[in-house]
């Protein structure tokens, strides 16, 4: 992790600022489709202050450069950021939000700009509000986006990858059945149609997968979906015969970039429900408008397009709610893949003990990630890693999402702890797995550490919650345990996983995220359960499991309502040289041994031949 020099960048910047008229700008993470993870040419935001991490907003005024992420990239930043900018700590007291921050420097009648595509609608509504508050002139949508400016020729181009169909056996559900789902929606909610603007749901609607963003099987496109119409805005370059064959005749297609065209004209037309009830002749029947929806994530510029505020319904997407809510074929997906991938992992953890271990091999970060994903790629079904792999020794385990760089990576070092959190795209699944080990004799410390996030880990896989309950609630089980020593750490809990889509899904998660508490868990999500703990400069410890939710026998039905559990998928042992068992409960050590038992069970098979393997597995999984 290099710092990377800023000052000419942000001199063109500030000079496109000045022939604006604006005072600060904003340079968000996301693209057009508030994606998290975003194509090579959508890097604004790096490409501005240097941090390559995933979240973070960059504000720059005509005298000063401010950095704003949470606590998963503050080390990151800390060693990537130069001299020019200021490092705003989300979530630690006093430390302004970038909002704040901006609104700040707003005062005396400035003018913020940003490019419209980039933000939402709401967000940027609530920060005129703030910017209004501290005597600021006004946000300004600038249509230009002033960093592409100054990027120039080296800008990566557009991806124009091809677009597939992803069969039914994996989805378990035809895309017109989606649709017909859909439109019931629009009805019950009296809605002339829907605008879609989040790449994974586009990609789930229409059971269509593509590449254009890494690790994340989506395409760039648009969907809108009226009572009587389906389109889809996707370049046509990108679509193959089987794809067009597969939408047939019932999905109109537009040039991708002419959404913001489309939904201008869709605006200014009458609405047609309402005119064919005032031709009928029954003024009665005539109500109000009906409006289009988009979704809370949708983009400022789409919002304005359609008229503002006032002539959409923002909602959070329906769409996003049925995708996170897999059905049976998707689940069983999940199940298959996970244990195709826990023995992937296995037979990578013991290949590199022995070459560390026993062999005395020098092998760095980088390398053992490639290790890793060439055994993957040997798997049924596999497409690709679902992110960067997390391959960390020692210090740089403490780096919450640490990225391994060649040349510049450490090697891996037997007497520390080892942190490796990967995943993968199969055709019937994603999977995402954290594991930490170590290969020789841990302190302590970390076998304390280690086991308060197993114990952790163990109370989120056994709880028993009523049905209305968000993983909001539920946060506090898996932090528990590190809290009555003093210890927490500074991510989420657990996100929601897409099958065959985005690693990181909403809108479900376990978590303080206000969004959280807003979506209760439901019979079908699919979630990680990943609790951790990190002293900077010397280790990191993470857990990470992949859960399903499911409805669960109780004795009693308090209120009348089900009661919901979580089945664990994820098929990698732990490590038995971090389990101190004196801080396990009886109970805790059985969920362990049981665990251990249903892994061994699930993935010998793949191991006849590999004697290696099987040795370590049986004694990783030996009774605690």
């Amino acid at each position: 992790m290099e710092t990377v020099s800023t000052t000419e960048r942000l001199k063109g910047l500030r000079d496109l600022m000045k022939k604006n008229k604006l005072d600060v700008y904003i340079v968000p993470s996301e693209d057009s489709h508030q994606s998290e993870y975003i194509a090579p040419c959508d890097a604004r935001r790096e490409h501005i202050c240097g941090f390559s991490g995933s979240a973070g907003t960059a504000v720059v005024t005509l005298d000063k450069a401010a950095l704003a992420t949470d606590g998963r990239y503050f080390n990151q930043a800390s060693k990537q950021l130069d001299d020019n900018w200021e490092l705003l700590k989300q979530g630690i007291e006093d430390v302004p939000t970038w909002q704040e921050w901006t609104a700040d420097q707003s005062e005396g009648n400035k003018t913020v700009g940003v490019d419209p595509t980039v933000i939402t609608a709401p967000d940027a509504r609530k920060l005129e509000e703030k910017i209004k508050k501290k005597g600021g002139a006004a946000l300004v949508g600038v249509k230009t986006n002033l960093v592409d400016v100054i990027w120039g020729d080296e800008r990566p181009p557009r991806p124009q990858e091809k677009v597939k169909v992803l069969p039914l056996e994996f989805t378990g559900k035809k895309f017109e059945e989606k649709i017909d789902d859909l439109r019931k929606e629009l009805e019950k909610k009296k809605s002339a149609g829907l605008i879609i603007s989040m790449l994974d749901e586009v990609a789930w609607l229409y059971n269509l997968r593509g590449n254009d963003i890494p690790y994340n099987p989506v395409f760039f496109s648009y969907a809108i979906v009226t009572p009587g119409a389906a389109t889809l805005y996707v370049d046509s370059e990108k679509l193959s015969p089987d794809v067009e064959s597969h939408l047939g005749d019932k999905v109109q297609l537009r040039p991708y970039g002419t959404i913001l065209e489309d939904v201008k004209m869709m605006s200014l037309k009458p609405d047609l429900n309402q005119e064919i009830e005032a031709n009928s002749g029954n003024k009665e029947s005539v109500g109000p408008k009906r409006k289009y929806m988009i979704s809370t994530k949708a983009s400022w510029a789409l919002s304005l397009e359609l008229g503002g505020e006032d002539e959409v319904e923002e909602v959070r997407s329906p769409v996003g709610d049925a995708k996170a809510i897999k059905n049976a074929t998707e689940l069983d997906g999940m199940r298959a893949c996970h244990v195709r991938d826990g023995a992937a992992l296995s037979e990578y953890f013991a290949w590199l003990e022995e070459e560390l271990v026993e062999r005395g091999s020098k092998i760095d970060e980088v390398q053992a990630a490639d290790k890793l994903e060439q055994i993957r790629s040997q798997n049924q079904h596999f497409v690709g890693l679902s992110f960067d792999t997390i391959s960390s020794t020692g210090p740089n385990a403490a780096v919450i999402h640490y990225k391994p760089e060649p040349k510049s990576c450490s090697v891996i070092d037997p007497k520390a702890i080892y942190l490796c959190d990967s995943g993968a795209q199969y055709l019937d699944g994603t999977t995402d797995t954290t594991r930490t080990i170590h290969f020789t004799t841990p302190t302590a410390m970390e076998r304390k550490s280690y086991t308060l996030v197993l114990k952790g880990v163990i109370a989120l896989d056994t709880i028993i919650f009523p049905k209305g309950t968000s993983g909001f609630a539920l946060d506090t089980v898996a932090r528990q345990f590190l809290w009555s020593h003093g210890l927490d750490y500074r991510h989420g809990t657990g996100h929601g996983v897409g099958s065959y889509l985005n690693v990181h899904e909403g809108p479900i998660g376990v978590g303080t995220r206000i969004q959280y508490s807003e979506v209760p868990l439901s019979p079908g999500n699919v979630l990680s359960d990943e609790p951790g703990y990190y002293e900077d400069g010397n280790f990191g410890i993470r857990i990470e499991n992949i859960i399903m939710c499911k409805e669960v026998e109780t004795e009693h039905r308090f209120g009348d309502k089900p009661y919901l559990g979580f089945e664990h998928v994820t098929m990698v042992p732990y490590c038995r040289k971090l389990i101190d068992v004196e801080l396990l409960t009886p109970k805790e050590r059985e969920w362990v041994n049981t665990y251990h038992r249903e892994i061994l069970e699930k993935t010998k098979g793949f191991f006849d031949k590999e004697e290696r393997t099987m040795k370590w597995l049986e004694r990783e999984c030996a009774e605690l």
